[in-house]
């Protein structure tokens, strides 16, 4: 080979050399190529998305009571062998999979695991073991969002922007973290705030655990009686929030919100009559045989068993249906009605979003123009339905001296982050329905009903009660024949100066294993101690 082309050669050669050491000098000073690296080596591990909590009326917690935690697991830890037996059957089934994979992962564990050298991040489980206020509140669906009850009503304000906070990992080709590098914890606002209810968490947890111990089926409900705030709202049977598919066929429907539907009431109505009576000064004496006969439709009063000459106070005592047929009659269809649209019959109550107490029904002055509608309807029966909230309301007025108040459940949402409250969710309204002085009048016979009539298995109660029983027909048979009923009590206490009316709804029963005065008494005892 020529010197001529042993020169090109060597000069070919430094001009590639010359030309590869621009290149490297060039991508070593170009950011983005640096930036591209490193996130090639930065894992983003997505944690929960914060979602509001709710609060009872004290702010005390409803949600998120119960801490969880998130274990960071890298590869080369025998995270396998470590971690099994602090995980569930989903844990473990993760832990499995991800045995050779070359990338850290977040494992929930049921305890902070720092003592055996795992990073831990704690999180709120929603619900707690006990959960609270199961129908009220709601759950969640697959993607986090509200699927039921105030979850779903309020899933926009709970959820805010659904922002996850991320923890940013540095590592390795093999996944682990590189040498000098700890996770960083990434915090997002998700703009989601909390949400404060009317709700006594020590009375909600007194209702429920009266309501296990007494009930198969039905709901209580209880109202601060000066204001018709919702202190707790409990319906049975309840289910696992945490494993709802169990529950999908479970018997007596416990995804029912009993609270907000409607049922036949009976004799628990009968107040709003005695009310009607009283402020139009027309409380007749009458004479029981046992049974009405109004255009030939006879109506039995319980058993048949006659009361004899009795006025509007004795008819109240001993649940007598003649004497408010009668009564019905001379009050006359529209003072009927009217009067119970005073008492919030036949009315929708909202509490957010779509969610509502229903209206049901409340039956219209044609179809009392008949002798017999009219006289099913003034003792409860017919075609008159309702909710517990609206039997509620309508005890409510009594007790609070004939001012009806709207019942809610909502009072604001609050900034989590120091408790202050932001927006107001509930604008209940009142309305005077009877005087003060009626108002007294039938609250001392609604006494007279514990003490000597049909609901003396609440009699014993300290500082006294007063209430109606209602046992309403619903057309439905059980495999034997024998109807279901809906067994009411709606009462309040104290007798002098009530503080709660209380609502027991034990529905489509045969028998009980209390009635619902007893299972009043019971919870009322109990709130007394919390007083």
């Amino acid at each position: 080979m020529s010197g001529k082309r042993v020169l090109a050669l060597y000069a070919a050669i430094l001009f590639s050399f010359a030309v590869i050491l621009c290149r490297l000098y060039f991508l070593a000073q170009n950011q983005t190529y640096a930036a591209r690296a490193k996130a090639q080596s930065a894992v983003r591990l997505a944690l929960p998305a914060r979602r509001g909590n709710f609060y009872d009326h004290t702010g005390a917690l409803l949600t998120g009571l119960e801490t969880q935690y998130l274990a960071l697991c890298f590869p080369g830890e025998n995270s396998y062998s470590r971690l099994y037996a602090y995980t569930d059957e989903d844990g473990q089934a993760l832990l499995y999979r991800n045995r050779n994979r070359s990338m850290p992962f977040l494992l929930r564990v049921e305890r902070d695991l720092y003592w055996q050298g795992v990073s831990c991040y704690p999180f709120a489980r929603r619900y707690a073991s006990a959960p609270l206020c199961q129908q009220l509140i709601g759950y969640l669906d697959g993607e986090g969002h509200g699927a039921a009850g105030l979850e779903k009503a309020l899933d926009k304000l709970l959820t805010g922007t659904g922002e996850h906070d991320v923890l940013l990992c540095a590592v390795t080709a093999q996944g682990q973290l590189q040498a000098g590098e700890t996770p960083q914890y990434l915090r997002q606002d998700s703009k989601a705030v909390g949400v404060q209810l009317t709700i006594s968490r020590q009375m909600q947890r007194a209702a429920e655990a009266v309501a296990v111990e007494t009930m198969t089926s039905g709901c209580i409900l209880v109202l601060d009686t000066a204001s018709a705030a919702v202190r707790a709202s409990v319906s049975m049977p309840g289910y696992d929030p945490d494993n709802l598919a169990a529950s999908l066929d479970a018997p007596d429907s416990p995804f029912l919100n009993r609270v907000l539907e409607c049922y036949t009431v009976g004799s628990v109505f009968k107040p709003v009559l005695a009310a009607a009576a009283l402020e139009q000064g027309a409380f007749p004496e009458y004479e029981c045989t046992g049974a009405a006969v109004i255009d030939g439709q006879t109506f039995r009063c319980a058993g048949g068993v006659p009361h004899g000459q009795i006025g509007l106070e004795e008819a109240l005592e001993k649940s007598c249906n003649g004497y408010f047929v009668r009564l019905g009659q001379q009050l006359g269809a529209e003072n009927l009605l009217q009067a119970a649209q005073r008492f919030g019959f036949g009315q929708e109550i909202s509490l957010a979003g779509n969610l509502h107490a229903a209206s049901g029904n409340l039956p219209g002055a044609a179809e009392l123009a008949q002798s017999g509608q009219l006289a099913n309807f003034s003792f409860g029966q017919g075609s008159l339905l309702a909710s517990p909230v609206q039997i509620a309301a309508m005890m409510n007025a009594i007790a609070s001296g004939g001012v009806y108040h709207t019942p809610f459940f909502l009072e604001c949402t609050v900034d989590e982050t120091d408790g202050t409250p932001l927006e107001t969710l509930a604008h209940p309204q009142s309305r005077r329905v009877m005087s003060a002085e009626n108002a007294a009048l039938l609250r001392e016979m609604l006494c007279q009903v514990v003490e000597e009539g049909t609901a003396q298995d609440a009699a014993e109660l300290e500082d006294g009660a007063g209430g109606k029983t209602g046992t309403a027909q619903t057309g439905q048979f059980d495999a034997g024949g024998t109807e279901r009923k809906n067994l009411w009590f709606a009462g309040f206490y104290p007798a002098e100066k009530p503080r709660w009316t209380v609502i027991v709804l034990q529905d489509g029963q045969t028998e009980t294993a209390y009635s619902s005065a007893a299972i009043f008494a019971r919870l009322c005892a109990m709130l007394r101690t919390l007083a």
